[in-house]
């Protein structure tokens, strides 16, 4: 197959990702190698059907009717494929999971991850992705649900867990992910299990 009839298929790819999606060359591994798609993200890029966000990273932009323009990309979306790309486990971190988990409406000017990869930080134009490497007991084994949940809590901090934080993070979780939060979490310290506790108990 010659390289132009991979670029049909890789646009289509990216159709069926919806717009706002964010993707990196190793997305498309499976379908050419990395040269040949490199090449036919950079013809996309030239026609303005996808937006190169960094060096490697892309994305299917969202146009909004109300603001009259595109959307900026996600900071979460870029940071998942980019972790994505490195085989790298994240979970916000402090002011990020706050922001996540709906216990903030302060956007973070540093989108930080704890990971069980490098040490890593990305500049873009409005925000920072900063990757932390942290031990993997915070990470490993925790569903992302239950591994954020806990990033939330710690980042409130022990004396500053209120009915309307517990409450927020309940709405962010299904009843299962609550089930499955409390089996995970066992392990946590105990005021943050209590914690855990009381956000599954919320109906």
């Amino acid at each position: 197959m010659t390289r132009d009839k991979y670029l049909p298929i890789i646009r289509e790819r990216i159709a069926s990702y919806g717009h706002g999606s964010i993707f990196m060359p190793s997305d498309f591994k499976d379908i050419a190698n990395r040269e040949t798609v490199k090449k036919s993200l950079q013809r996309l890029h030239n026609e303005k059907i996808i937006r190169r966000i960094m060096r490697g990273v892309y994305d299917y932009p969202e146009y909004s009717d109300f603001l009259e323009e595109y959307v900026e990309p996600s900071p979460n979306e870029v940071a998942k494929a980019i972790a994505r790309n490195y085989g790298w486990t994240i979970i916000p971190f402090g002011d990020t999971a706050l922001n996540i988990m709906g216990l903030s409406s302060q956007v973070p000017a540093v989108w930080t991850y704890v990971s069980d990869g490098a040490y890593k930080e990305y500049d873009l134009d409005k925000f920072r992705i900063k990757f932390k490497r942290t031990t993997n007991k915070e990470i490993t084994g925790l569903s992302y649900k239950t591994a954020l949940a806990i990033q939330a809590i710690k980042a409130l901090g022990r004396d500053n867990i209120e009915d309307e934080s517990i409450n927020s993070i309940s709405k962010k979780m299904s009843d299962s992910e609550k089930k499955e939060m409390i089996t995970e979490g066992k392990y946590s310290t105990s005021w943050i299990y209590e914690a855990l506790k009381k956000i599954a108990k919320v109906n």
